[in-house]
Protein backbone atom coordinates (compact mmCIF):
# COMPACT_ATOMS: atom_id res chain seq x y z
CA UNK A 1 0.00 0.00 0.00
CA UNK A 2 1.80 3.57 -0.67
CA UNK A 3 2.67 5.43 1.78
CA UNK A 4 -0.07 8.47 0.85
CA UNK A 5 -3.09 6.22 0.90
CA UNK A 6 -4.23 8.23 4.18
CA UNK A 7 -4.07 11.46 2.25
CA UNK A 8 -5.50 10.37 -1.69
CA UNK A 9 -6.18 13.81 -3.04
CA UNK A 10 -10.30 14.48 -3.00
CA UNK A 11 -10.78 10.60 -2.11
CA UNK A 12 -10.92 11.70 1.97
CA UNK A 13 -11.23 9.09 4.63
CA UNK A 14 -12.84 9.11 8.01
CA UNK A 15 -10.60 9.77 10.89
CA UNK A 16 -12.43 6.68 12.22
CA UNK A 17 -11.35 4.44 9.10
CA UNK A 18 -7.88 5.56 9.51
CA UNK A 19 -6.63 3.76 12.27
CA UNK A 20 -7.68 0.44 10.38
CA UNK A 21 -6.35 1.74 7.16
CA UNK A 22 -2.59 2.27 9.13
CA UNK A 23 -2.63 -1.15 10.96
CA UNK A 24 -2.88 -2.72 7.66
CA UNK A 25 -0.35 -0.51 6.36
CA UNK A 26 2.30 -1.77 9.63
CA UNK A 27 1.04 -5.51 9.14
CA UNK A 28 2.11 -5.11 5.40
CA UNK A 29 5.61 -3.97 6.99
CA UNK A 30 5.80 -6.89 9.60
CA UNK A 31 4.77 -9.64 6.91
CA UNK A 32 1.23 -10.37 8.54
CA UNK A 33 -0.40 -12.88 5.93
CA UNK A 34 -4.06 -11.20 6.68
CA UNK A 35 -5.03 -9.30 3.46
CA UNK A 36 -4.59 -9.62 -0.14
CA UNK A 37 -6.02 -6.41 -0.99
CA UNK A 38 -7.75 -2.96 0.46
CA UNK A 39 -10.79 -1.16 -1.42
CA UNK A 40 -10.32 2.53 -0.76
CA UNK A 41 -13.54 3.83 -0.97
CA UNK A 42 -14.95 7.88 -1.63
CA UNK A 43 -16.92 9.45 1.43
CA UNK A 44 -19.16 9.82 0.01
CA UNK A 45 -19.09 7.37 -2.37
CA UNK A 46 -18.41 7.94 -6.01
CA UNK A 47 -15.33 5.48 -7.01
CA UNK A 48 -13.25 2.39 -5.43
CA UNK A 49 -9.33 2.18 -5.96
CA UNK A 50 -8.25 -0.94 -5.31
CA UNK A 51 -4.27 -1.13 -3.54
CA UNK A 52 -2.64 -5.11 -4.15
CA UNK A 53 -1.04 -6.45 -0.95
CA UNK A 54 1.42 -9.13 -1.30
CA UNK A 55 -0.25 -11.39 1.37
CA UNK A 56 -4.12 -12.94 1.34
CA UNK A 57 -6.86 -12.43 3.06
CA UNK A 58 -8.12 -16.25 2.40
CA UNK A 59 -4.42 -17.83 3.03
CA UNK A 60 -4.89 -20.45 6.36
CA UNK A 61 -2.04 -20.06 8.34
CA UNK A 62 0.34 -22.98 8.01
CA UNK A 63 0.69 -25.85 11.07
CA UNK A 64 3.97 -25.72 12.43
CA UNK A 65 5.41 -29.17 11.99
CA UNK A 66 6.89 -28.54 15.83
CA UNK A 67 3.35 -29.08 16.78
CA UNK A 68 3.00 -32.71 15.12
CA UNK A 69 3.55 -35.66 17.45
CA UNK A 70 3.79 -38.82 14.63
CA UNK A 71 3.54 -42.18 15.80
CA UNK A 72 4.23 -45.03 13.81
CA UNK A 73 2.20 -48.88 14.83
CA UNK A 74 4.96 -51.49 14.81
CA UNK A 75 2.19 -54.23 13.98
CA UNK A 76 1.08 -57.36 15.30
CA UNK A 77 2.27 -60.94 14.81
CA UNK A 78 2.57 -60.68 11.39
CA UNK A 79 0.76 -63.96 10.65
CA UNK A 80 -0.11 -63.06 6.91
CA UNK A 81 3.80 -62.18 6.02
CA UNK A 82 5.24 -65.22 7.92
CA UNK A 83 7.81 -67.07 7.29
CA UNK A 84 9.01 -62.78 6.93
CA UNK A 85 8.13 -62.13 10.24
CA UNK A 86 9.20 -65.28 11.97
CA UNK A 87 12.31 -63.18 13.81
CA UNK A 88 11.64 -60.02 12.82
CA UNK A 89 8.81 -57.33 13.27
CA UNK A 90 6.59 -56.47 9.92
CA UNK A 91 8.62 -52.78 9.69
CA UNK A 92 11.76 -54.37 9.60
CA UNK A 93 11.19 -56.80 6.94
CA UNK A 94 13.39 -55.93 4.22
CA UNK A 95 12.40 -54.09 1.32
CA UNK A 96 13.64 -52.77 -2.15
CA UNK A 97 16.94 -54.17 -2.30
CA UNK A 98 18.48 -51.86 1.14
CA UNK A 99 15.74 -50.66 2.84
CA UNK A 100 13.29 -51.61 5.64
CA UNK A 101 9.32 -51.44 5.95
CA UNK A 102 10.01 -48.71 8.47
CA UNK A 103 12.38 -46.62 6.69
CA UNK A 104 9.12 -45.32 4.65
CA UNK A 105 6.80 -44.08 7.25
CA UNK A 106 10.50 -42.28 9.33
CA UNK A 107 11.53 -40.98 6.06
CA UNK A 108 8.04 -39.37 5.31
CA UNK A 109 8.42 -37.59 8.49
CA UNK A 110 11.28 -36.55 7.82
CA UNK A 111 10.68 -35.07 4.43
CA UNK A 112 7.57 -33.64 5.67
CA UNK A 113 9.77 -31.46 8.88
CA UNK A 114 8.14 -33.59 11.49
CA UNK A 115 10.96 -34.70 14.05
CA UNK A 116 9.16 -35.82 17.06
CA UNK A 117 8.00 -40.10 16.63
CA UNK A 118 7.18 -42.76 18.78
CA UNK A 119 7.21 -46.26 17.60
CA UNK A 120 5.32 -48.64 19.59
CA UNK A 121 6.68 -52.15 19.20
CA UNK A 122 5.26 -55.16 20.70
CA UNK A 123 6.62 -58.10 18.61
CA UNK A 124 10.08 -59.61 17.62
CA UNK A 125 11.38 -56.01 17.89
CA UNK A 126 15.17 -56.89 18.40
CA UNK A 127 15.94 -56.06 15.10
CA UNK A 128 13.46 -52.76 14.65
CA UNK A 129 15.27 -51.57 17.98
CA UNK A 130 18.23 -51.82 16.55
CA UNK A 131 17.58 -50.83 12.83
CA UNK A 132 15.98 -47.35 14.47
CA UNK A 133 18.85 -46.71 17.01
CA UNK A 134 21.44 -47.35 13.86
CA UNK A 135 19.68 -45.22 10.88
CA UNK A 136 17.84 -42.17 13.09
CA UNK A 137 20.04 -41.40 15.51
CA UNK A 138 20.48 -38.17 13.71
CA UNK A 139 16.99 -36.65 14.61
CA UNK A 140 17.57 -36.61 18.48
CA UNK A 141 19.06 -32.97 18.17
CA UNK A 142 17.68 -30.37 19.67
CA UNK A 143 13.83 -31.01 20.38
CA UNK A 144 13.44 -33.82 17.70
CA UNK A 145 13.66 -37.43 19.17
CA UNK A 146 12.71 -41.28 17.85
CA UNK A 147 11.52 -43.68 20.79
CA UNK A 148 10.58 -47.12 20.62
CA UNK A 149 7.81 -47.50 23.04
CA UNK A 150 7.86 -51.34 23.50
CA UNK A 151 4.64 -53.18 25.29
CA UNK A 152 4.81 -53.51 28.58
CA UNK A 153 3.41 -54.61 31.67
CA UNK A 154 2.08 -51.37 34.24
CA UNK A 155 0.20 -51.44 37.87
CA UNK A 156 -3.67 -52.20 37.49
CA UNK A 157 -5.64 -54.73 36.04
CA UNK A 158 -5.26 -53.34 32.47
CA UNK A 159 -1.85 -52.66 32.92
CA UNK A 160 -1.32 -56.74 32.75
CA UNK A 161 -2.05 -57.04 29.41
CA UNK A 162 0.02 -56.35 26.44
CA UNK A 163 -1.47 -54.46 23.11
CA UNK A 164 -4.84 -55.30 22.46
CA UNK A 165 -5.54 -53.29 19.16
CA UNK A 166 -4.06 -50.00 17.26
CA UNK A 167 -6.22 -47.65 19.72
CA UNK A 168 -5.10 -50.03 23.23
CA UNK A 169 -1.42 -50.04 21.68
CA UNK A 170 -1.68 -45.62 22.07
CA UNK A 171 -3.83 -45.83 25.02
CA UNK A 172 -1.26 -47.01 27.14
CA UNK A 173 0.92 -44.28 26.41
CA UNK A 174 -1.42 -41.41 26.24
CA UNK A 175 0.23 -39.96 29.15
CA UNK A 176 3.36 -38.80 27.01
CA UNK A 177 1.23 -36.35 25.37
CA UNK A 178 0.98 -34.10 28.70
CA UNK A 179 4.72 -35.01 29.53
CA UNK A 180 6.19 -31.22 29.30
CA UNK A 181 8.40 -31.32 26.28
CA UNK A 182 5.26 -32.49 24.11
CA UNK A 183 3.09 -29.39 25.62
CA UNK A 184 2.98 -28.05 22.30
CA UNK A 185 2.18 -30.33 20.54
CA UNK A 186 -1.64 -30.31 18.73
CA UNK A 187 -2.08 -33.12 16.24
CA UNK A 188 -0.96 -36.52 16.72
CA UNK A 189 -0.59 -38.54 13.51
CA UNK A 190 -1.18 -42.15 13.69
CA UNK A 191 0.62 -43.94 10.99
CA UNK A 192 0.93 -47.73 10.01
CA UNK A 193 4.75 -49.33 9.54
CA UNK A 194 4.21 -51.60 6.60
CA UNK A 195 3.25 -49.51 3.78
CA UNK A 196 5.35 -48.60 0.46
CA UNK A 197 4.52 -44.65 -0.40
CA UNK A 198 5.53 -41.56 -0.02
CA UNK A 199 3.43 -38.64 1.50
CA UNK A 200 3.81 -35.11 2.56
CA UNK A 201 2.16 -35.24 5.88
CA UNK A 202 1.98 -31.37 6.89
CA UNK A 203 0.14 -31.29 3.55
CA UNK A 204 -2.07 -33.93 4.92
CA UNK A 205 -2.18 -32.11 8.58
CA UNK A 206 -2.81 -28.70 6.59
CA UNK A 207 -5.85 -30.38 5.13
CA UNK A 208 -7.18 -31.37 8.76
CA UNK A 209 -6.80 -27.80 10.47
CA UNK A 210 -8.43 -26.16 6.72
CA UNK A 211 -11.53 -28.54 7.57
CA UNK A 212 -11.79 -27.81 11.21
CA UNK A 213 -12.03 -31.61 11.64
CA UNK A 214 -11.73 -33.69 14.86
CA UNK A 215 -10.31 -36.81 12.57
CA UNK A 216 -9.08 -37.20 9.83
CA UNK A 217 -8.08 -40.24 7.67
CA UNK A 218 -6.05 -40.85 4.63
CA UNK A 219 -8.43 -42.68 2.16
CA UNK A 220 -7.29 -43.74 -1.79
CA UNK A 221 -10.15 -44.56 -4.58
CA UNK A 222 -10.01 -47.96 -5.48
CA UNK A 223 -11.77 -50.11 -7.93
CA UNK A 224 -14.22 -53.03 -7.49
CA UNK A 225 -11.32 -55.82 -7.84
CA UNK A 226 -9.45 -54.72 -4.79
CA UNK A 227 -12.22 -52.71 -2.69
CA UNK A 228 -13.57 -56.08 -0.73
CA UNK A 229 -9.89 -56.20 0.91
CA UNK A 230 -10.15 -52.78 2.67
CA UNK A 231 -12.10 -50.36 4.84
CA UNK A 232 -14.39 -48.64 3.16
CA UNK A 233 -15.98 -45.27 3.48
CA UNK A 234 -18.58 -43.03 1.94
CA UNK A 235 -18.21 -38.86 2.05
CA UNK A 236 -20.92 -36.31 1.75
CA UNK A 237 -20.67 -33.45 -0.52
CA UNK A 238 -18.37 -31.51 1.73
CA UNK A 239 -15.80 -34.54 2.67
CA UNK A 240 -16.93 -35.82 5.47
CA UNK A 241 -17.31 -39.21 6.60
CA UNK A 242 -20.47 -40.72 7.05
CA UNK A 243 -20.66 -44.33 6.66
CA UNK A 244 -17.93 -47.58 6.69
CA UNK A 245 -18.05 -50.29 6.22
CA UNK A 246 -15.06 -52.92 6.83
CA UNK A 247 -13.89 -55.39 3.42
CA UNK A 248 -17.34 -55.42 2.35
CA UNK A 249 -18.78 -57.93 -0.01
CA UNK A 250 -21.27 -58.65 -2.52
CA UNK A 251 -24.61 -55.81 -2.05
CA UNK A 252 -22.51 -54.61 0.86
CA UNK A 253 -19.98 -53.58 -1.36
CA UNK A 254 -22.08 -52.42 -4.00
CA UNK A 255 -23.74 -50.14 -1.16
CA UNK A 256 -20.44 -48.51 -0.54
CA UNK A 257 -19.84 -46.70 -4.33
CA UNK A 258 -19.38 -43.26 -4.24
CA UNK A 259 -18.74 -39.99 -6.36
CA UNK A 260 -15.24 -39.67 -6.00
CA UNK A 261 -15.00 -36.86 -8.39
CA UNK A 262 -15.95 -35.49 -4.87
CA UNK A 263 -12.96 -35.85 -4.01
CA UNK A 264 -10.89 -34.41 -7.10
CA UNK A 265 -11.30 -37.44 -9.21
CA UNK A 266 -12.13 -37.01 -13.52
CA UNK A 267 -15.16 -38.38 -14.30
CA UNK A 268 -13.00 -41.38 -16.54
CA UNK A 269 -10.97 -41.66 -13.04
CA UNK A 270 -14.33 -41.66 -11.29
CA UNK A 271 -15.70 -44.58 -13.32
CA UNK A 272 -13.14 -46.72 -12.78
CA UNK A 273 -12.07 -46.32 -8.84
CA UNK A 274 -16.00 -45.74 -7.55
CA UNK A 275 -14.67 -47.15 -3.57
CA UNK A 276 -12.86 -44.82 -1.12
CA UNK A 277 -10.79 -47.28 1.06
CA UNK A 278 -9.03 -46.25 4.15
CA UNK A 279 -5.17 -46.52 4.05
CA UNK A 280 -5.20 -46.90 7.85
CA UNK A 281 -3.36 -43.32 8.60
CA UNK A 282 -5.07 -40.67 10.99
CA UNK A 283 -4.30 -37.34 12.26
CA UNK A 284 -6.51 -36.44 15.61
CA UNK A 285 -6.74 -32.92 17.45
CA UNK A 286 -4.92 -34.04 20.50
CA UNK A 287 -7.47 -33.18 22.75
CA UNK A 288 -10.31 -35.36 20.88
CA UNK A 289 -8.07 -38.16 20.74
CA UNK A 290 -7.49 -38.21 24.63
CA UNK A 291 -11.02 -38.14 25.50
CA UNK A 292 -12.18 -41.00 22.70
CA UNK A 293 -9.02 -43.24 24.37
CA UNK A 294 -10.02 -42.09 27.73
CA UNK A 295 -13.32 -41.17 28.30
CA UNK A 296 -15.56 -41.96 25.37
CA UNK A 297 -14.98 -45.25 23.96
CA UNK A 298 -12.20 -46.89 26.81
CA UNK A 299 -12.67 -50.23 25.82
CA UNK A 300 -12.61 -50.23 22.43
CA UNK A 301 -8.95 -51.34 21.38
CA UNK A 302 -9.12 -50.63 17.03
CA UNK A 303 -9.24 -47.49 15.51
CA UNK A 304 -9.83 -48.43 12.18
CA UNK A 305 -13.01 -51.17 12.87
CA UNK A 306 -14.12 -49.99 16.45
CA UNK A 307 -13.40 -45.85 17.40
CA UNK A 308 -13.49 -43.92 14.54
CA UNK A 309 -16.63 -45.44 12.98
CA UNK A 310 -18.12 -44.73 16.60
CA UNK A 311 -16.81 -41.49 16.30
CA UNK A 312 -18.17 -40.12 13.17
CA UNK A 313 -21.74 -39.41 14.35
CA UNK A 314 -20.52 -37.31 17.45
CA UNK A 315 -16.95 -35.45 15.56
CA UNK A 316 -16.42 -34.16 12.40
CA UNK A 317 -14.21 -36.98 10.72
CA UNK A 318 -13.23 -35.86 7.19
CA UNK A 319 -11.23 -37.89 4.44
CA UNK A 320 -8.02 -36.62 2.96
CA UNK A 321 -7.24 -37.90 -1.06
CA UNK A 322 -4.11 -39.43 -1.61
CA UNK A 323 -4.30 -40.13 -5.17
CA UNK A 324 -0.64 -41.41 -5.63
CA UNK A 325 0.90 -44.96 -5.38
CA UNK A 326 0.26 -46.50 -2.09
CA UNK A 327 0.61 -50.43 -1.06
CA UNK A 328 -0.40 -52.25 1.97
CA UNK A 329 2.62 -54.56 2.59
CA UNK A 330 0.49 -56.71 4.39
CA UNK A 331 0.54 -60.38 2.83
CA UNK A 332 3.56 -62.14 0.77
CA UNK A 333 2.16 -61.62 -2.15
CA UNK A 334 1.51 -57.91 -1.90
CA UNK A 335 4.99 -57.61 -0.78
CA UNK A 336 6.46 -59.95 -3.83
CA UNK A 337 4.39 -58.51 -6.20
CA UNK A 338 5.28 -54.61 -4.69
CA UNK A 339 8.85 -55.55 -4.72
CA UNK A 340 9.37 -56.89 -8.05
CA UNK A 341 6.99 -53.89 -9.40
CA UNK A 342 10.05 -51.73 -8.54
CA UNK A 343 11.97 -53.18 -11.39
CA UNK A 344 9.40 -51.77 -13.98
CA UNK A 345 10.48 -48.73 -16.12
CA UNK A 346 9.09 -46.14 -15.25
CA UNK A 347 8.08 -47.83 -11.59
CA UNK A 348 4.97 -46.51 -9.96
CA UNK A 349 7.41 -45.81 -6.84
CA UNK A 350 10.87 -45.01 -7.36
CA UNK A 351 13.13 -44.94 -4.04
CA UNK A 352 15.23 -42.40 -6.85
CA UNK A 353 13.86 -38.99 -5.46
CA UNK A 354 16.91 -36.69 -4.49
CA UNK A 355 14.03 -34.29 -3.07
CA UNK A 356 12.35 -36.69 -1.26
CA UNK A 357 14.91 -39.33 -0.14
CA UNK A 358 14.18 -42.47 1.62
CA UNK A 359 16.78 -42.86 4.26
CA UNK A 360 18.15 -46.20 5.77
CA UNK A 361 21.00 -47.59 7.68
CA UNK A 362 24.72 -46.59 6.11
CA UNK A 363 26.55 -49.43 5.29
CA UNK A 364 29.30 -48.71 3.41
CA UNK A 365 29.31 -50.72 0.67
CA UNK A 366 31.24 -51.15 -1.74
CA UNK A 367 30.05 -51.43 -5.48
CA UNK A 368 28.53 -54.76 -6.68
CA UNK A 369 30.69 -56.84 -8.80
CA UNK A 370 29.40 -58.53 -12.23
CA UNK A 371 31.55 -61.29 -14.17
CA UNK A 372 29.85 -62.07 -17.88
CA UNK A 373 26.59 -61.55 -16.05
CA UNK A 374 22.99 -61.09 -18.21
CA UNK A 375 20.88 -58.85 -16.30
CA UNK A 376 17.47 -57.51 -17.89
CA UNK A 377 14.61 -55.60 -15.98
CA UNK A 378 16.60 -56.54 -12.52
CA UNK A 379 17.86 -54.69 -9.24
CA UNK A 380 20.83 -55.26 -8.16
CA UNK A 381 21.73 -53.70 -4.97
CA UNK A 382 25.33 -53.05 -3.39
CA UNK A 383 28.15 -54.97 -2.13
CA UNK A 384 27.37 -58.15 -4.55
CA UNK A 385 29.34 -60.53 -6.31
CA UNK A 386 27.36 -61.74 -10.03
CA UNK A 387 29.29 -64.44 -11.80
CA UNK A 388 28.37 -65.55 -15.01
CA UNK A 389 24.63 -65.55 -14.21
CA UNK A 390 21.09 -64.49 -15.79
CA UNK A 391 18.81 -62.37 -13.65
CA UNK A 392 15.72 -61.84 -15.38
CA UNK A 393 12.91 -59.47 -13.56
CA UNK A 394 14.46 -60.40 -10.28
CA UNK A 395 15.72 -57.95 -7.21
CA UNK A 396 18.99 -59.01 -5.46
CA UNK A 397 19.51 -57.63 -2.19
CA UNK A 398 22.90 -56.56 -0.61
CA UNK A 399 25.95 -58.53 -0.19
CA UNK A 400 24.27 -61.35 -2.26
CA UNK A 401 26.37 -63.72 -3.95
CA UNK A 402 25.42 -65.57 -7.00
CA UNK A 403 27.79 -68.67 -8.84
CA UNK A 404 28.29 -69.27 -12.41
CA UNK A 405 25.53 -70.46 -14.36
CA UNK A 406 22.86 -69.56 -11.55
CA UNK A 407 19.37 -68.46 -13.25
CA UNK A 408 16.79 -66.62 -11.53
CA UNK A 409 13.86 -65.16 -13.18
CA UNK A 410 10.87 -63.15 -11.04
CA UNK A 411 11.98 -64.35 -7.64
CA UNK A 412 13.60 -61.92 -4.75
CA UNK A 413 17.00 -62.49 -2.74
CA UNK A 414 17.21 -60.64 0.17
CA UNK A 415 20.76 -60.56 0.64
CA UNK A 416 23.39 -61.44 3.45
CA UNK A 417 23.97 -59.71 6.62
CA UNK A 418 27.71 -60.28 6.29
CA UNK A 419 30.09 -62.06 4.01
CA UNK A 420 32.48 -64.80 4.04
CA UNK A 421 35.99 -64.43 2.47
CA UNK A 422 37.33 -66.85 -0.15
CA UNK A 423 39.12 -68.88 2.31
CA UNK A 424 36.09 -69.61 4.29
CA UNK A 425 33.79 -70.42 1.11
CA UNK A 426 36.25 -73.16 0.12
CA UNK A 427 36.72 -74.30 3.57
CA UNK A 428 33.14 -74.76 3.62
CA UNK A 429 32.35 -76.64 0.36
CA UNK A 430 35.88 -79.19 1.21
CA UNK A 431 33.25 -80.05 4.44
CA UNK A 432 30.14 -80.67 2.29
CA UNK A 433 29.01 -77.65 3.67
CA UNK A 434 26.63 -74.74 1.70
CA UNK A 435 28.27 -71.14 1.53
CA UNK A 436 25.85 -68.04 1.50
CA UNK A 437 24.07 -67.06 -1.47
CA UNK A 438 23.18 -69.62 -4.75
CA UNK A 439 25.73 -71.91 -5.68
CA UNK A 440 26.50 -73.29 -9.70
CA UNK A 441 23.76 -73.73 -11.92
CA UNK A 442 21.10 -73.52 -9.67
CA UNK A 443 17.52 -72.10 -11.43
CA UNK A 444 15.13 -70.46 -9.44
CA UNK A 445 11.34 -68.83 -10.58
CA UNK A 446 9.27 -67.01 -8.68
CA UNK A 447 10.78 -67.47 -5.26
CA UNK A 448 11.56 -65.21 -2.12
CA UNK A 449 14.69 -65.90 -0.26
CA UNK A 450 15.03 -64.52 2.91
CA UNK A 451 18.42 -62.96 3.81
CA UNK A 452 21.34 -65.02 5.30
CA UNK A 453 20.15 -68.33 3.01
CA UNK A 454 22.42 -70.76 1.61
CA UNK A 455 21.05 -72.34 -1.64
CA UNK A 456 23.63 -75.06 -3.01
CA UNK A 457 24.87 -76.08 -5.66
CA UNK A 458 22.51 -77.60 -9.04
CA UNK A 459 19.43 -76.82 -7.14
CA UNK A 460 15.69 -76.18 -8.98
CA UNK A 461 13.18 -73.78 -6.96
CA UNK A 462 10.44 -73.32 -9.50
CA UNK A 463 7.16 -75.21 -8.42
CA UNK A 464 6.25 -76.69 -11.83
CA UNK A 465 3.15 -78.49 -9.87
CA UNK A 466 1.53 -74.67 -9.46
CA UNK A 467 1.73 -75.85 -5.69
CA UNK A 468 -0.61 -72.86 -4.14
CA UNK A 469 -0.37 -73.17 0.01
CA UNK A 470 2.27 -75.26 1.41
CA UNK A 471 4.96 -75.85 4.48
CA UNK A 472 8.17 -77.60 5.33
CA UNK A 473 9.33 -75.98 8.12
CA UNK A 474 11.92 -78.64 8.46
CA UNK A 475 13.86 -77.79 5.71
CA UNK A 476 12.69 -73.74 5.56
CA UNK A 477 10.38 -73.94 2.70
CA UNK A 478 7.14 -72.42 2.53
CA UNK A 479 4.97 -71.59 -0.03
CA UNK A 480 2.41 -68.68 -0.47
CA UNK A 481 0.18 -67.70 -3.09
CA UNK A 482 2.42 -70.31 -5.23
CA UNK A 483 5.34 -67.94 -4.26
CA UNK A 484 8.21 -70.49 -2.93
CA UNK A 485 9.06 -68.76 0.34
CA UNK A 486 12.92 -69.99 1.38
CA UNK A 487 13.21 -68.69 5.70
CA UNK A 488 16.28 -66.66 6.87
CA UNK A 489 19.09 -69.01 7.79
CA UNK A 490 18.06 -71.73 6.01
CA UNK A 491 19.90 -73.90 4.32
CA UNK A 492 19.13 -75.62 0.63
CA UNK A 493 21.40 -78.60 0.36
CA UNK A 494 22.79 -79.31 -3.69
CA UNK A 495 20.34 -80.57 -5.90
CA UNK A 496 17.72 -80.03 -3.80
CA UNK A 497 14.22 -80.20 -6.42
CA UNK A 498 11.17 -78.21 -5.40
Amino acid sequence: MPPNVLASGRNKIPEKSKPRIAKCQAAQKGGNAALSSAVLVDYPPREAKQVELPFSVFETPRVDPKSVVSIILGGGVGTRLFPLTKQRAKPAVPIGGGYRLIDVPMSNCINSGINRVFVLTQFNSASLNRHLARTYNFINAGDGFVEVLAATQTPGESGMNWFQGTADAVRQFTWLFEDVRNKDVDYVLVLSGDHLYRMDYMDFVQKHKDSGADITISCVPVDESRASDFGLVKTDARGRIISFSEKPKGMDLKAMQVDTTALGLSREEAKKMPYIASMGIYVFRKDVLLKLLRWRYPTSNDFGSEIIPAAASEYNVQAYLFNDYWEDIGTIKSFFDANLALTAQPPKFSFYDASNPIFTSPRFLPPTKMEKCRIIDSIVSHGCFLKSCSVEHSLIGVRSRLESGVELKDTIIMGADSYETEAEIAALRAQGKVPLGVGEHTTMRNCLVDKNARIGSHVIITNTDGVQEAERPSEGIYIRSGITVVVKNSIVKDGTVI
